[in-house]
């Protein structure tokens, strides 16, 4: 498969133009190979690159690329390292961010919803252009609800405990603890992300929001992961999804 091939179906599938994200979405570094391999991860570090050439893949697809918003420019040090073996080996390294959080089928909020067991999922607003945190109800009580996620990602999450209900839990993965008071809004009992600042657990217990920390890196594992899994579905292509341990 020619690159700009499955550039151009991945940013139409995934609807990139109607999102104003932080980062270029699609194609970040063009290699020089056909795509039969593909190498799917969470972040493209050096660890994932040095996997990706091991197994002598063509392309990577991760969700945290390059070129962030307020970064510095200058390809030096750790970006030159990463970029420069992306380079020397014609690897392509595509990402896609925002794009992979609010998909309604391969996002990382519907499908972490769907792991927890929740039921009658849908978006809420976050004052955001597009919508990409979801709401859902869930039939069991927060203590069981804890033990779910820790079975599914396979880490202990941090809970702060403001109330007893847990029958509406909102999703947003990632970053994104500073959007509990539009999980309040929403009508949550619970509300789930990746991380947690000191400010989240007073929020949380004035709101009477119960909030859960379930790691940045865990939460944003399966849309990647079910991205490589559907091309290689459609295109035939072979697909490995490599878990860089992180614990953040």
């Amino acid at each position: 498969m020619h690159f700009k091939e499955l550039d151009i179906f991945l940013n139409s599938h995934l609807d990139v133009k109607k999102y104003k994200d932080y980062c270029p979405n699609g194609l970040q570094v063009q290699g020089n190979r056909e795509i039969s391999k593909i190498i799917t991860g969470v972040t493209a570090c050096e660890a994932l690159i040095d996997e990706a050439i091991l197994q002598n893949a063509d392309a990577i697809i991760v969700h945290h690329g390059f070129f962030w918003k307020g970064e510095e420019y200058s390809i030096t040090g750790m970006k030159y390292n990463r970029i420069s073996k992306l380079i020397n080996s014609g690897i392509h390294l595509f990402a896609y961010h925002l794009p992979l959080d609010g998909h309604k089928e391969l996002g990382n909020n519907i499908l972490l919803a769907k792991k927890l067991g929740l039921t009658n999922i849908e978006f809420f607003s976050t004052g955001a252009d597009i919508d990409i945190s979801v709401i859902g109800d869930c039939m069991v009580n927060l203590e069981q609800f804890t033990r779910n996620i820790h079975n599914q990602l396979d880490r202990e999450p941090l809970v702060i405990k403001a109330n007893n209900k847990n029958n509406r839990v909102a999703i947003c993965t990632g970053g994104a603890q500073d959007y509990i008071e539009y999980a309040h809004k929403s009508g949550a009992d619970t509300f789930i992300s990746g991380e947690i600042s000191e400010r989240t657990t007073h929020t949380a217990r004035e709101l009477g929001i119960n909030y859960i920390a379930a790691g940045h890196h865990a939460t944003e594992i399966f849309g990647v992961r079910a991205l490589g899994e559907f091309l290689s579905e459609r295109f035939y292509i072979k697909n490995t999804f490599i878990n860089i341990n992180n614990p953040a």
